[in-house]
C-alpha cells in the first residue's frame, strides 16, 4: 500500500505517459454538447468539438466534477491507499475544488488543493505533488509544499490563433473580434491570480507570432526552473509548435520540453491553433 494517492481532474492535460508513470488517477469533467453530457477526454476529444462548431453548432459547455464522485472516488482511494491529494482546476475557473472539498470535509485522510490553473499550469502543480510524494512527504506536507513554492511561481500563457470561439463564449465583443482578425491581431492570454486575462497582442502570421511570443515569455528578467516545459496546444499546426520548441531549444535553459495536446476546456475557450508555453519560475 502506497503512502500517498495523487488524483487530478481532467484539465490538467498531461500525457498519458506522466500520468502512467507517476500513478495519477484522473477524474473527468463534463462536457455538454447538443443536449448531452460526455466524460471529457473518454467519450470527447478536442475534435469533435471543432468539428461542431465548423458545422454551424454552438459551443460546448463544461461542468464540474459532481461531489457524488468525488465521494466514491475518495472513498476507493483509501481502501488501496493511506491518505489521498486531490487537485483541482483553479477555483476561479470552475466549482471542482468547492465540490471535491465537500467531499473531503469529514475525511481527514484527504486533503484538498486550489492549483489556481489549468491546462498543463496545473499539470505542473500534479506533477510537483506526484514527485513529492515519491519523496516520502505526507498529504499535508505535499499540500503545504504546493501552496507555498509552486502554485504562486507557476507561469501559464497562451497565443490565440483565431477569436471566433472567444466571440461565442462571451469573451470577446463582435466589434473587437472582427477589427483583431482585420489586423491579424493574435492576443495573448496569461493566468494571472488565478484568472485569465489578455496581456499582449501580437500581429501577422500565427508562426511569426509565436516566435514573438515565446521570446517574450522566456525573456530577460524571467528565471524559470530548468527541469520542465511544457508545449500545450489546441492541435495546432506543426509548424507553429516547431517554431515554439525552436525557441525554447536555442534558450538552452530546460532539461526537459514537453509537446501536449489540450483537453475540451481549453479547445472550448479558444478553438483550435491555440498554443501556450507553460513552466515553473524560480
Amino acid at each position: 500500500m502506497s503512502s500517498v494517492h495523487i488524483i487530478a481532474d481532467s484539465t490538467c492535460d498531461l500525457s498519458p505517459e506522466q500520468i502512467a508513470r507517476y500513478g495519477i488517477e484522473i477524474i473527468p469533467l463534463y462536457v455538454t454538447l447538443n443536449d448531452s453530457s460526455y466524460q471529457d477526454g473518454i467519450e470527447i476529444k478536442a475534435e469533435d468539438i471543432f468539428r461542431h462548431v465548423a458545422e454551424g453548432g454552438d459551443l460546448p459547455k463544461t461542468a464540474a466534477v459532481p461531489v457524488d464522485t468525488y465521494i466514491q472516488r475518495f472513498a476507493a482511494a483509501l481502501r488501496e491507499h493511506d491518505t489521498v491529494i486531490c487537485l483541482t482546476i483553479g477555483s476561479k475557473f470552475s466549482s471542482c475544488f468547492q465540490n471535491a472539498r465537500i467531499a473531503a470535509e469529514d475525511e481527514p485522510r484527504v486533503v484538498v488543493v486550489d492549483s489556481a490553473n489549468l491546462s498543463t499550469g496545473f499539470g505542473h502543480v500534479v506533477l510537483q505533488a506526484a514527485l513529492k510524494a515519491e519523496e516520502g512527504l505526507s498529504h499535508t506536507e505535499i499540500a503545504e509544499y504546493l501552496q507555498q513554492e509552486i502554485i504562486p511561481k507557476v507561469d501559464a500563457s497562451f497565443i490565440v490563433d483565431r477569436l471566433d470561439y472567444l466571440h461565442k463564449g462571451g469573451r470577446c465583443s463582435t466589434v473587437a473580434a472582427l477589427g483583431a482578425n482585420m489586423l491579424k491581431l493574435k492576443p495573448c492570454i496569461a493566468v494571472e491570480n488565478g484568472e485569465m486575462r489578455v496581456v499582449k497582442k501580437y500581429r501577422g502570421n500565427f508562426i511569426s507570432c509565436v516566435t514573438q511570443y515565446v521570446n517574450d515569455r522566456l525573456g530577460e528578467g524571467i528565471s524559470p526552473r530548468e527541469d520542465l516545459i511544457f508545449i500545450t496546444h489546441t492541435r495546432a499546426e506543426q509548424g507553429a509548435v516547431g517554431a515554439a520548441e525552436d525557441v525554447i531549444r536555442k534558450k538552452g535553459v530546460f532539461a526537459s520540453v514537453v509537446e501536449t495536446v489540450a483537453g475540451c476546456t481549453v479547445s472550448s475557450h479558444c478553438g483550435p491553433n491555440t498554443l501556450g508555453v507553460l513552466f515553473i519560475r524560480k
